[in-house]
């Protein structure tokens, strides 16, 4: 079995063994880890994922051998295009990178997260990366792509010439100045990020869910709006929230709960 899910509460850890392969995605792997997160999603107990390989790495991209083996087959990744017009939209070559779930997604990142293994990673809503993990486009050296979602994320996350920096060139980009340049949003010791990744699951599962949602929910329309077009996306995503969850929540704070930043007592 290449990936098996872990419950604990409203957290669901999801961890890909491939560890012979540095955990790099095959078909078989792929259609799994779709699977796993579409019933996270679907699984109102769980609030909070994280994404973790096992062995010590997180994922070294797409499985090369396999590919070497569609060399010569008609249209080998055509079951993947994505469809005209309103089609149902398969899952990407590296699993569920055209997913858009409903709930967040943490990467706890051991050792590479290079080529789609880094896509993969992107599309997490949050990073946690060992001290001696690393990034990279490391498939700039087979002349392989990006096509899960590397070239449109990457450069909303640390801005066009960064990426294009890390693109074009395909070097190692280490944890530190994925840190710096907020391509990971925590750096932990190695070994501990799998732990690291999970309380911080744990501390976002704690908040009035809906409402978290919600907010992040409007972080994803905004993309690609004018700042009025992306006001009146929130306004509408969240004004109703005010009214449901707002007033539960102010109701709390009269009773005394979370007063004076106390994220404890909530």
């Amino acid at each position: 079995m290449t990936v098996r899910v872990e419950q604990d509460g409203p957290v669901t850890s999801i961890v890909r063994d491939r560890r012979e392969a540095r955990n790099a995605m095959d078909p078989a792997s792929a259609d799994a880890l779709t699977q796993a997160l579409l019933d996270f999603d679907a699984d109102p107990s769980a609030s909070v994922a994280v994404l973790w390989g096992a062995g010590g790495a997180f994922c070294a991209g797409f499985d090369l051998k396999f590919a070497a083996s569609l060399l010569g087959k008609p249209n080998p990744l055509g079951e993947l295009d994505f469809p005209d017009g309103d089609g149902a939209i398969p899952r990407g070559p590296m699993g569920p990178t055209r997913l858009r779930l409903s709930k967040p997604v943490i990467a706890a990142i051991a050792g590479p997260a290079v080529a789609g293994g880094m896509e993969l990673a992107l599309w997490c809503d949050l990073r946690v990366m060992e001290e001696s993990a690393y990034m990279g486009v490391y498939c700039r050296r087979w002349g392989v792509p990006l096509i899960d979602g590397g070239t449109v994320r990457l450069p909303r996350i640390v801005g066009r010439g960064r990426a294009l920096d890390i693109i074009l060139t395909g070097r190692k980009v280490p944890a530190g100045e994925c840190l710096a340049i907020g391509l990971c949003e925590r750096v932990v010791p190695d070994g501990a990020s799998l732990a690291a990744a999970q309380a911080l699951a744990h501390d976002i599962a704690r908040f009035p869910q809906a409402c978290m949602r919600a907010d992040r929910a409007s972080v994803f329309l905004q993309e690609g709006l004018d700042e009025a077009a992306a006001l009146r996306a929130e306004w509408k995503n969240s004004a109703a929230m005010v009214e449901r969850s707002g007033a539960e929540g102010a109701k709390r704070f009269a009773e005394g709960k979370g007063r004076g930043g106390d994220f404890t007592n909530i």
